[in-house]
């Protein structure tokens, strides 16, 4: 069985930017013990294009999909609205990364790979 990857591709502007990176180390920690959980990055954009990428790669669809229905995944994505909340002195709400006037994603879209081939440095 090969590896699975998930790039959540967040549209995210200028001004937001720091707001989304602060919110993605608010919830450190929270993914890396998922069963089947591989790897994770968040990839800032460097040639001019407002797309992040949330890179992450799993043992299998399923591992996926478990952790997509577990109690961390909706408590890092509660935790990144309160703490944006709670940064403008308001109280909780329910919804995924409000704050500063709003989600710090503007679009996302997810794509999903299966591994064929892979190589690190030996």
């Amino acid at each position: 069985m090969s590896s699975v990857v998930k790039i959540n591709v967040l549209t995210v502007s200028t001004e937001m930017r720091e707001e989304l990176e602060r919110r993605f180390a608010g919830r450190a920690g929270l993914v890396e013990s998922a069963d089947g959980f591989e790897h994770f990055e968040l990839l800032r954009p460097v040639d001019g294009t407002d797309r992040y990428m949330v890179y992450t790669r799993w043992r299998s669809e399923e591992d996926f999909q478990r952790w997509t229905e577990s109690q961390s995944f909706a408590k890092g994505h509660a935790k990144a609205a309160a703490d944006a909340q709670a940064s403008r002195g308001e109280g909780p709400q329910t919804g995924h990364g409000h704050g500063h006037g709003g989600p710090a994603a503007t679009g996302a879209e997810l794509w999903s790979f299966e591994v064929v081939q892979s190589a690190d440095r030996g």
